[in-house]
């Protein structure tokens, strides 16, 4: 039987191309789970930067007949395929197309990561990275849009300290954080322990759930693994989260990975909401979230 809609103001989300190659099938799978919103990395297996004009145009139309609210746009900006000596002008020419996209669409949220290493030492790669995303954020604020950097790749993508110092170096509106909740198998770290130093900076959130080692991660329906993500979903609805929660499953596809499964089976995509679903109502909601300015509450949670 179905969980009825969790009692929380968060909208609930997924990257469509966890569900499936094909636009239309990943809309199909966001219906299914009766939600409003979707999250866009790849659209009928390009990447939304790549999409010229026309590709684009029929994105946007398909989206808007489906009357869907877009939550976020993953890009491939300082991710595991572009390391800290990869050319900067990739980036910065992906985050000028979809900083327009990101208008078109109705959102205001980049997903990025800090760059993997390449060989150098740890104090250069420091410097570089906070470079880069420094002017990042900096063209950022010049289109309007917001980057959220996940807790994932890069020089701070799982250390809470190089997260805060990236934010409070690179600063200001325009760069906030993604919290994804199972990526602490995979990168070594847990990720609850993260969330409560990091929380009055996330913007953003993905729900998936992991077993395993680190390098050796295998996921499992949110709520089944080991990331504790039941303990930070309360804990971000006590914060007053306002954001959307987002599922990235990596249960039948990971196509950031090159992993797609043939056809449109998107049942595990679905099976995942529906336990994010049983999850939040199982958090129940708090009295915080009667107040009125829920804002104002985000990170005073102590340990």
């Amino acid at each position: 039987m179905r969980a009825e809609q969790p009692p929380v103001p968060n909208p609930l989300a997924g990257i469509g191309d966890e569900a499936a190659a094909a636009l239309t099938d990943q809309i199909t799978a966001v219906k299914r789970l009766g939600w409003s919103a979707i999250e866009l990395r790849t659209a009928d297996g390009i990447a939304l930067a790549d999409l010229d004009a026309k590709q684009f145009s029929s994105v946007l139309r398909t989206v808007r007949a489906a009357d869907l609210d877009v939550v976020c746009l993953a890009s491939r900006i300082g991710n595991w395929s572009r390391t800290i000596t990869s050319p900067f002008a990739d980036d910065i020419h992906e985050l000028d197309v979809l900083a327009e996209r990101c208008h078109q669409l109705g959102t205001r949220l980049i997903r990025i990561m800090s760059y993997p290493n390449d060989g150098l030492p740890d104090t250069e790669w420091r410097d570089r990275a906070l470079a880069r995303v420094t002017r990042l954020a900096e063209r950022a604020a010049e289109h309007g849009v917001t980057l959220v950097h996940e807790n994932c790749a890069g020089w701070a993508g799982s250390n809470a300290d190089r997260m805060l110092e990236l934010v409070r170096e690179a600063g200001g509106a325009s760069l906030r954080l993604l919290f994804d909740t199972g990526n602490g198998v995979e990168y070594g770290y847990d990720s609850h322990d993260l969330l409560r130093r990091i929380l009055p900076h996330v913007a953003h959130v993905h729900i998936k759930d992991a077993i395993g080692a680190p390098g050796d991660a295998a996921y499992v329906l949110p709520g089944e693994g080991q990331c504790r993500v039941a303990e930070s979903l309360r804990l971000l609805i006590a914060s007053g989260y306002p954001g959307a929660l987002s599922i990235e499953p990596h249960l039948l596809n990971r196509p950031h990975e090159g992993v797609q499964a043939a056809g449109s089976d998107a049942e595990p995509f679905v099976q995942a909401g529906r336990c994010l679903e049983t999850l939040l109502n199982e958090a129940g909601t708090p009295a915080a979230l009667d107040e009125p300015d829920r804002s104002a509450k985000t990170g005073h949670v102590t340990s």
